[in-house]
């Protein structure tokens, strides 16, 4: 199978199954995915988040999603327990497309190795 074939259908199967899950079956857009990779990462999964926190996630989920890819590396954690990345490479200028291809091959190889999906 062509590597774009299987990261598309890998991607279909993790939408459905996090749909399912935490959207009561609506599809979870990409923000939506981020969001929850962030959620998790921090681990304060049953708390409410105020807007500018929410944002903070998502940008902690990103930077975890490319730290595989040599973009950013784990710094600390700080007393609130909030993770902290630095930057390791400037990341490419990617044109839109580009740059979701990009996050959905990250999120899908965060959910391989977790073992959310196969």
């Amino acid at each position: 199978m062509a590597r774009d074939e299987q990261l598309k259908e890998r991607w279909e199967i993790l939408v459905n199954k996090l749909s399912t899950q935490f959207a009561e079956g609506e599809d979870l857009d990409l923000d939506g995915i981020i969001y929850l990779i962030g959620v998790q990462e921090l681990g304060q999964i049953h708390r409410r988040f105020k807007k500018d926190e929410k944002l903070d996630l998502m940008h902690i989920a990103i930077c975890r999603l490319l730290e595989p890819y040599g973009y950013y590396e784990f710094d600390y954690y700080d007393d609130e327990g909030w993770p902290h990345y630095k930057v390791k490479e400037q990341l490419p200028n990617l044109k839109a497309g580009e740059q979701s291809i990009l996050m959905k091959e990250a999120i899908v190889n965060y959910f391989l190795t977790s073992q959310y999906i196969q």
